[in-house]
């Protein structure tokens, strides 16, 4: 897996990127074994190394504290004089490195694996990746022949997205060439919703996102009211709701509705890791977009995963193809890989 998704040339620098607790960010078990596990993959790129020639190395800093937030300068600058980077962090560094990839001129291709297990390598790492590149390139093309999807929860809400003007994405698990950047274990497509940015809503209108975004908080479920792709009110009962509302009043941007992912690797399971619970189906996210083709700079970048399994499903997801063709894609809160083939 290692060769066939990395594939390390002779004369390369490999670079591990592991993030460390600090001050009030604690430490925890699955973060302290994913230290461990880092240090393993090390060792096996380590044999790699002398038989193919090329060099591994490993910095760690201190950890942000929130997804894709910004990274210290020098390890960007490390980055960017790397061939492959591997960040197997706490916190999210795929938009960060994501910009390091996609430099005029750049050397270098990432892995991000945020929050990555030690028991994916029985699930989501083992996949046919093959396939994996199969089904994330026909969902690539299918939500760029779309230009709406309606969504329905298992809590009886229901939310349109609007998906005009925006490209599609797959995540395929390759990362063998200089500008590609994929969260690992891979195995998705995305597209980011229309979001009326200052210098397109003139010609294109308001965003026609609008519905409600359930999220369920350990039990405490919260509702995002979405109108014009933006999260305009929060309704609960419980204290999660006032917390949220907060939340979003410091930093207006987090408002917007950064993602619809979809997710179609078939070895992964849902355990409460987003990392992996995103590859097995639905997901949308808020907050920053432009790393994904979006217009909008945030402070964090946040999914919440509705696949089989997860606290509130998608149901059914039905896609509006530009001729107006509907395909139901999610059904019974499971993707339709009879679709993809």
């Amino acid at each position: 897996m290692l060769d066939d998704v990395f594939a390390p040339k002779k004369g390369e620098r490999v670079l591990f990127l592991v993030d460390l607790p600090h001050d009030a960010i604690v430490d925890n078990e699955a973060w302290q074994a994913r230290r461990h596990m880092a240090d393993e993959w090390m060792g096996d790129f380590g044999e790699m190394a002398r038989k193919t020639g090329f060099v591994v190395e490993k910095i760690e800093f201190p950890a942000t504290g929130k997804n894709n937030a910004k990274i210290p300068v020098d390890i960007i600058d490390a980055a960017r004089k790397s061939n492959l980077v591997i960040a197997m962090t706490e916190y999210s560094a795929t938009a960060p490195l994501g910009g390091v990839c996609d430099e005029k001129g750049s050397i270098t291709r990432c892995a991000s694996m945020p929050g990555v297990a030690r028991g994916m390598e029985e699930t989501a790492l083992r996949a046919d990746y093959k396939m994996v590149k199969v089904y994330s390139m026909a969902l690539k093309d299918m939500l760029n022949d779309s230009v709406g999807a309606e969504i329905s929860f298992s809590t009886g809400d229901t939310l349109y997205l609007d998906l005009r003007n925006r490209v599609a994405e797959a995540d395929t698990g390759e990362c063998s060439q200089a500008g590609q950047c994929i969260n690992f274990p891979a195995g998705e497509s995305f597209k980011v919703p229309y979001e009326a940015a200052a210098d397109e809503i003139a010609e294109f209108g308001p965003s026609l996102s609008k519905g409600i975004m359930p999220v369920d908080y350990d039990g405490d479920l919260v509702r995002f009211v979405i109108e014009n792709n933006r999260i305009a009110d929060i309704l609960g009962d419980g204290p999660k709701a006032t917390e949220m509302a907060d939340f979003f009043k410091q930093n207006d941007s987090r408002r917007n509705l950064a993602e619809l992912g979809l997710g179609c690797n078939p070895k992964a399971v849902v355990s409460g890791n987003v990392l992996e619970d995103e590859k097995v189906g639905l997901h949308i996210a808020y907050g920053l977009s432009r790393h994904l083709g979006g217009k909008v700079d945030s402070d964090l970048h946040e999914d919440i995963v509705y696949a089989e399994g997860c606290p509130v499903e998608g149901e059914t997801l039905v896609l509006t193809t530009i001729d107006g063709t509907r395909i139901d894609l999610i059904m019974d809160s499971r993707l339709r890989y009879d679709l993809l083939k």
